[in-house]
């Protein structure tokens, strides 16, 4: 599960550096930029939820 956890983070945090290339920081509110500011809070959530699973997960271990 660790093993998976640890991908999706990394995809996400690709996902995060692909879309900061996409957004234009003169506009940012306008065109293709607007789709880029979503893909990359979608990418933040999706490692904040990453996070808290890996705690969620530890503690599990660790009452058991």
């Amino acid at each position: 599960m660790k093993k998976l956890i640890l991908a999706l983070g990394f995809l996400a945090t690709g996902l995060v550096i692909f879309n900061c290339f996409y957004v234009d920081f003169v506009a940012p509110m306008q065109g293709d930029s607007i789709v880029a500011l979503v893909g990359i809070v979608a990418g933040l959530c999706a490692i904040v939820l990453l996070a808290l699973l890996w705690v969620a997960k530890t503690i599990q271990e660790k009452v058991k």
